[in-house]
């Protein structure tokens, strides 16, 4: 850690140009953005896509070239752009974002702010996150509740250094098939994580969970081109709904980013700090003498735009561990090289640690379709791969899938289909902390790996304020049991493979183990009552069948939930 903080003590004295700080994930809020680039017909140069989140001047810059390519054609588009204007009012500067009755005449001045300071040398913006809802499943006789309360906080000094903070506590009873998937866990001999949260307890004689989620951020500009960022938060890289490469399913960590975008070029450096190991028991993560072992990811990103419609994209990263007796057993400087080829590094240390490379693309094909894809190669031979001998370190994943907004001329109906496939061991490592995970949970996709995915998604806004979506997920997985490892579980290690087959290191197929068959169903209907306030209604109807009864439910849910300043929680798996 010295290490970081002695390059950012380096590092800030450069950093002199105005910053912005960056829109948090979620996923509707970052639909509407990239919708709106579909309907330009071609890539705009203030976004690259693939990488979120979005600096919150550069949705602005995105926006207004948007506007002067005719992007915003009905009433409810309007309503969308003056939305995110007055979301970050700091660089947009509509008039529309004056409230006409502040609140004690001190409150909500602005639409999107309780309070606010905005002068030269300071700017600053609080506000109240909530999230209170209530729900039943079919499967169980306890109500389903959320109880979110929290503060967000950001702003800019000297227009030089942004800064960004997160926190809320949490009280929450999950569906039957979400609390049986952390019972699982217990069941297959792991400690029991919560899905995308780290730390956490029992609440309400045991049918409840209790944690905190933390998040913040130091950013600085160091040039026009060049943004550095630190501090403990999630990304995504991706145009899809699931990411192959890196996703946001797993808990906040800590981290050290850089981003280089200029010409038709954008190159993103990422750091992470993940932890590689937890404590538990089914009353909660406990805390452990020295701390949990950590492990460390760091990925490039590199996307160039090529003519007005198509990006294309290549990634590596490596995962590598101080704290694994099986690796390196040192912190690599080497990686923190961000301009170096990570396999080459790893195979001159020894080839201890664990590289994937792959790549993406998005080509906006017509003024209201997208094709977009990733490709993820974490091993193969290709005498093997040619032979289709079902080797088991051929391990890859793909992903294809489309957009299509203004579908069949109807205003504001946008469709997206996607399939995902990902073989047996993909994501996993010979090497104890060798996992592409974090917390015990995927950093990719949250399925892990030994998969075939089909994801129909359905958004309609009729109304400005009234949001619809239905999603329709189909899954085929082949799920390990105790004793047995046929490439679904990334914790496992890859050194150790027993399947049914006589020689496991041949004949491996997606799917094989034990065949779960999910089909998940959501419907949400969301209300915005005001800026960043809605009530969620939502209906989910899932089906999980398989031969091990530990896999096999079926669950009916419908929930009501008012949300404040954030985004819906969603656990689609």
């Amino acid at each position: 850690m010295k290490i970081f903080f002695s390059l950012l003590i380096v590092i800030a004295p450069i950093c002199l140009l105005a910053q912005s700080n960056y829109a948090s994930l979620n996923d509707t809020y970052y639909h509407w953005i990239d919708r709106y680039e579909i309907k330009t017909g071609g890539t705009l140069p203030h976004l690259f896509t693939t990488v979120k989140p979005y600096k919150r001047s550069a949705i602005i810059s995105f926006l207004d070239s948007a506007r002067s390519l005719n992007a915003f054609t009905s009433g409810t588009d309007n309503f969308n752009l003056a939305y995110f204007n007055n979301d970050s009012w700091e660089w947009a500067r509509p008039e529309t974002n004056e409230s006409r009755r502040p609140f004690l005449k001190s409150f909500y001045k602005k639409k999107s702010d309780l309070l606010y300071v905005d002068i030269p040398e300071f700017d600053l913006h609080i506000n109240p996150v909530l999230y209170a809802g209530a729900g039943r499943d079919s499967r169980s006789d306890d109500m389903l509740f959320t109880n979110t309360r929290g503060v967000e906080v950001r702003g800019m000094v000297d227009k030089r250094v942004g800064f960004y903070s997160f926190l809320t506590e949490n009280q929450v009873r999950f569906p039957a098939y979400i609390s049986q998937t952390i019972t699982n866990d217990t069941t297959l001999g792991y400690y029991p994580v919560i899905p995308h949260e780290g730390f956490w307890k029992t609440f309400k004689g045991n049918k409840g969970y209790d944690f905190f989620q933390a998040r913040g951020y130091i950013t600085f500009e160091a040039t026009k081109h060049i943004n550095l960022q630190f501090g403990h938060d999630r990304f995504f890289i991706g145009n899809g709904y699931r990411s192959l490469i890196f996703s946001d399913f797993a808990p906040p960590a800590w981290f050290l980013k850089g981003n280089l975008k200029v010409w038709k070029l954008n190159y993103f450096y990422l750091l992470n700090q993940f932890t590689a190991d937890v404590r538990g028991t089914s009353g909660g993560t406990q805390g452990l003498k020295g701390g949990y072992p950590q492990k460390f990811v760091a990925l490039h990103h590199l996307s160039i735009n090529i003519g007005k419609k198509l990006n294309l994209g290549v990634f590596e990263s490596v995962v590598f561990s101080p704290d694994d007796e099986t690796g390196a057993s040192r912190f690599r400087l080497d990686y923190l090289n961000p301009v170096i080829f990570f396999r080459a590094i790893e195979q001159q240390n020894g080839s201890s640690d664990n590289v994937i490379l792959g790549a993406d693309f998005k080509w906006n094909a017509l003024n209201n379709i997208q094709f977009y894809g990733q490709f993820v190669l974490d091993e193969f031979l290709l005498d093997n791969l040619r032979d289709g001998n079902g080797w088991w370190a051929n391990k890859f994943g793909i992903q294809f899938g489309a957009k299509y907004i203004y579908a069949f001329g109807v205003s504001n109906l946008d469709l997206q289909m996607e399939t995902n496939i990902v073989r047996p061991y993909t994501y996993s490592h010979n090497t104890k902390y060798g996992s592409y995970s974090h917390y015990r949970q995927a950093i990719a996709h949250p399925l892990g790996a030994n998969f075939k995915e089909l994801v129909g998604i359905a958004r309609y806004q009729p109304l400005p304020r009234l949001n619809l979506s239905g999603k329709l997920i189909y899954a085929q997985i082949g799920r390990d049991t105790v004793g047995f490892n046929f490439g679904g579980d990334i914790l496992k290690s890859n050194s150790y493979r027993k399947t049914y087959l006589a020689d496991s290191n041949f004949g491996n197929t997606i799917g094989q183990g034990i065949n779960n068959t999910i089909v998940m169903a959501t419907f949400t209907a969301s209300w915005q009552l005001k800026h960043n306030l809605f009530i969620d209604a939502t209906a989910i109807i899932r089906s999980s069948k398989s031969a091990a009864s530990v896999f096999n439910n079926n669950s009916a849910i419908t929930s009501l939930a008012l949300r404040w300043n954030i985004a819906q929680r969603l656990y689609e798996f």
